[in-house]
């Protein structure tokens, strides 16, 4: 069966392992998924079915492949078996409200459909004996996120290591459960299009259930928890462009910026758009605000994201081409029209969003604890810096410079600022604070503020 080639007609267990199959690869399973859903013909259940599926299979998978190894003895299984088996074991022990012989027969029916026949059997067996182990199994599970932690909440066992010496092991274990749990869903009001009650009305009309949230770091009424909603893409208060998907701790760097109308502002590191467009809330669409990103599909998601929500003050800057900043109301010409380059003293405020290790939203993007080692936070720091000395001479004598990142880790964050300032005695470090998810309950941020002398 070919991966992914039509999934009209198939069942959600069926997209979950061809997900998951296609994982092997580089691509992220959020973005297979998606692509995946796009192309089914399911109902609102089935989808959220399917999603649960894939992503609390990423999230568990040490502790699954765990539970397949006391049954196999250690040997490696075929990767679409173990996709199997993580699926059948999934709905067994994480799944309270699909029947324990519903989610066996299921997962032993796709076996023998995905041309697994004679590995049905051995399927059947496995997952027959953990129901028969169920209660003892749970036991198990439990006890093993006291004694090995990195088991028992399926994470890489030396980043475990580094929280509990931060943190302590009760504060650990409160971040790896917090990772392991489904993320809300946020959306910001874009005041360049709607009131909160303009919007609200919208949501009403389409069935949208909703919450206020409140954090100190935002203004009031402007954003909401999505508690029930039918597929976002598909509302025309999306299309409208009259919010924008977006974690509550994303838009503490916007605001420690403090960006005003008719100012001169760069986001180096601008793409998808989320910060950007609430920087060009911030000034209500007055004054030039250049966004740059390291690639033309990056900064593609930029243009598609302003022209939803109606922001008419950014230029881009394509990477590798010495004209400078394009104008996204131009996408159309094959030749946009030239604008200054990027120049020293120039910005009145710039904003890093720098890449970074993504420990802080590991809820959201369940691939990243597989795929992070501990030489790529020391690779990433390279990165940052680099980032940071970029920046500093186009910052104006006066202006502001915010670093952010959604990592938690020291490295990435304070120790990266300490090193900066004390290389560049003309910028102050003026605020830094840390958003914990298991402190503010939202994602995990680190924001900076600094000013440069006069």
């Amino acid at each position: 069966m070919g991966l992914l080639k039509v999934v009209s007609g198939q069942k959600p267990r069926e997209i979950a392992v061809r997900v998951l199959e296609r994982r092997q690869g580089m691509e992220f399973a959020e973005d297979l998924l998606e692509n995946a859903l796009a192309r089914a013909q399911l109902s609102l259940p089935d989808r959220h079915l399917c999603q649960q599926l894939v992503y609390g299979i990423v999230r568990w998978q040490m502790t699954l492949d765990w539970l397949i190894a006391r049954k196999t003895k250690g040997r490696a299984q075929k990767p679409l078996l173990q996709n199997l088996l993580r699926l059948g074991l999934y709905q067994i022990f994480w799944l309270d409200r699909i029947p324990n012989h519903a989610a066996v027969h299921e997962t032993v029916e796709l076996a023998k459909r995905s041309g697994l026949v004679s590995e049905s059997g051995f399927l059947n067996a496995a997952l027959r004996g953990y129901l028969r182990e169920s209660e003892s199994t749970r036991g198990l599970l439990a006890e093993l996120k006291n004694t090995y932690p990195h088991l028992g909440y399926s994470h890489p066992q030396w980043l475990v290591a580094r929280w509990q010496k931060r943190w302590g092991q009760v504060k650990a274990q409160q971040l790896m459960e917090w990772n392991n749990t489904p993320p809300k869903t946020f959306a910001r009001l874009n005041t360049l299009k709607a009131e909160p009650a303009t919007l609200l009305a919208h949501w009403r009309d389409e069935k949208v259930e909703y919450d206020v949230v409140h954090h100190p770091w935002f203004e009031k009424n402007l954003v909401f928890e999505l508690q029930a909603h039918p597929p976002l893409e598909r509302l025309p208060s999306f299309q409208k462009g009259l919010f924008y998907v977006q974690d509550p701790s994303s838009l503490l760097a916007p605001r420690e910026l403090n960006p005003h109308p008719g100012e001169t502002v760069l986001d180096l590191c601008a793409a998808p758009g989320g910060k950007l467009t609430y920087i060009a809330q911030l000034m209500r669409d007055q004054g030039r605000l250049v966004a740059r990103d390291i690639t033309p599909a990056r900064l593609k998601l930029i243009e598609e994201n302003c022209a939803r929500l109606g922001v008419t003050c950014v230029q881009l800057v394509w990477p590798g081409t010495p004209q400078g900043p394009k104008d996204p109301s131009h996408e159309q010409q094959e030749n946009p029209p030239l604008t200054p380059p990027l120049r020293p003293s120039h910005f009145d405020r710039i904003l890093i969003d720098a890449p970074c290790s993504n420990t802080g939203v590991m809820r959201r993007r369940v691939d990243v604890r597989w795929r992070i080692a501990p030489e790529e936070i020391a690779r990433l720091r390279t990165i940052q810096l680099d980032l940071l000395r970029e920046a500093a001479p186009l910052l104006k004598p006066g202006g502001s410079l915010v670093y952010s990142t959604c990592s938690l880790e020291l490295e990435e964050n304070q120790q990266i600022v300490q090193h900066f300032v004390q290389q560049h005695p003309d910028f102050k470090l003026q605020k830094e604070r840390e958003l914990l998810p298991f402190v503010e309950a939202v994602d995990g941020a680190y924001v900076a503020a600094l000013e440069r002398s006069d």
